[in-house]
């Protein structure tokens, strides 16, 4: 990650590039029969954001391990590799970069103390403004802010979704300012 007063925000140093869609070969649903996984990659990637939400947040509240996290929710999901390899970069990412990604929320939400943030707005700050700020990452951003509101929903009390909305907007702006 850049020094703090510098623009744009990157994260760089990470391990691998973010799994992009598949070759096309396609795996079986529920059914039997065959599906594109490129034509369910958008919502594969929503149910990827969802889980590592989740992950997160058992990981920031009970110290569990992520790597037994994940595997009890591949078990629970049953994930396409494809899926669970854009899953393991985010919680990972997330968790890598966790110190920089909490100074950065206290730069563009500086009147809420990181660790006095409700835990679930905390970590979909942090995976949305790791996706965002990935040099890796292939998703638009106008999506990664829309999947960050609607997790906010789903998990958040009344005020996250506009909260989250708020900080990811600011986030925005500056990580999308010319050096």
């Amino acid at each position: 990650m850049t020094d703090e007063t510098q623009h744009p925000v990157k994260l760089s140093g990470l391990a691998e590039p973010a799994p992009g869609a598949s070759s096309g070969n396609g795996r079986q649903n529920g059914n039997g029969a065959r599906r594109s996984v490129a034509a369910a990659w958008p919502a594969e990637r929503r149910r990827a954001r969802r889980t590592a939400v989740q992950v997160l947040y058992e990981v920031d509240c009970t110290n569990h391990s992520p790597g037994v996290a994940l595997e009890y929710r591949q078990v629970d999901e049953r994930f396409s590799v494809e899926t669970f390899a854009f899953l393991s970069w985010l919680v990972s990412g997330v968790l890598r970069h966790r110190a920089d990604l909490d100074r950065l929320i206290s730069r563009y939400a500086p009147e809420w103390p990181v660790q006095q943030l409700a835990i679930v707005d905390r970590n979909v700050l942090r995976l949305s403004i790791f996706e965002l700020s990935s040099p890796d990452a292939d998703a638009p951003a106008k999506v990664v802010i829309n999947e960050a509101v609607e997790l906010a929903k789903t998990f958040g009390s009344d005020s996250s979704p506009r909260f989250v909305n708020g900080v990811l907007g600011t986030a925005l702006r500056e990580i999308s300012q010319p050096s």
